[in-house]
């Protein structure tokens, strides 16, 4: 055989060498995509264990958000509780009072022992009862009567509103004071995290991102225990003035009943 075949033959086999090499990279690139899209994912992130293997400061914060947001629920339900019977005892006493019975035998009904009134109906047995005692004492005008009366309405009605309005003021404190106290243990959880980081040589996201989870769980907290605070108050709060709107309009009509009473007598 001549140099020159020969010569030919390896040229076409050193140029094949490329196109080989770039094939088997190629499988290579395609085998390691495989296996990545076939690992394991990391586990999912668990909240629980981020609170217990928070630093001791966040920890408290986080308790201090989760008892005021339990004692807020339970003042939610039992004042949701209270304004609704608060109201229903209204609406029943308004239609027996002008239903055309006689204040006699609502004011009887009213002192009766085994009965413990309140709402409008103790407005009412508070004012007839001054009313009444203003009465017996000799040498005392009509205008003293009334007055008394009157005074004995809004000490009563006063009393009435006191027991309507107690504790609204501590969801008005949960609602505006869980997020500061959250964002507290927030930026002291994420202090933590980055003075951790300067024994650290080479700081990357999956070393912080534990850190900064858990610091921002005070956060989520916070909100959590403000926002319903917040509603229930606003909520809550228009409701006790709607029925102290109605008291008063009570009153105002009571007296004015017993104005014409003291001056047909």
């Amino acid at each position: 055989m001549s140099p020159m075949p020969v010569l030919l033959q390896s040229a076409t086999q050193v140029q094949a060498l490329p196109e080989e090499a770039a094939a088997s990279a190629t499988d290579l690139a395609n085998t390691g995509a495989a296996a990545a899209a076939t690992a394991p994912l990391p586990n999912d992130l668990s909240i629980l264990d981020l609170i217990l293997h928070a630093s001791i400061p966040v920890q408290l914060v986080m308790l201090l958000l989760l008892l005021a947001s339990i004692s807020s629920w339970v003042i939610i339900f039992r004042k949701k509780r209270m304004l609704d019977r608060a109201e229903k005892e209204a609406d029943r006493f308004e239609e027996r009072f002008w239903s055309g019975a006689e204040i006699g035998k609502l004011y009887s009904s009213a002192t009766e022992r085994s009965r413990e009134i309140e709402g409008l109906e103790a407005i009412f047995e508070a004012g007839y009862r001054e009313y009444s005692r203003q009465r017996q004492r000799r040498g005392i005008d009509s205008r003293t009567q009334l007055e008394g009366a009157q005074r004995g309405m809004r000490v009563a009605g006063a009393r009435e509103l006191d027991g309507l309005e107690r504790n609204l003021e501590f969801l008005a404190n949960v609602g505006s004071i869980a997020p500061y106290v959250g964002l507290l243990g927030t930026v002291w959880g994420i202090m933590i995290s980055f003075h951790g980081l300067a024994s650290v040589k080479e700081a990357t996201i999956a070393t912080v991102a534990p850190g900064i989870s858990e610091a921002l769980i005070a956060t989520a907290m916070g909100l959590f225990a403000a926002i319903p605070a917040v509603w229930a108050y606003n909520r809550f709060a228009t409701k006790v003035e709607r029925i102290a709107t109605r008291y008063e309009a009570f009153s105002d009509e009571f007296s004015s009943i017993l104005e014409r009473q003291t001056g047909a007598d």
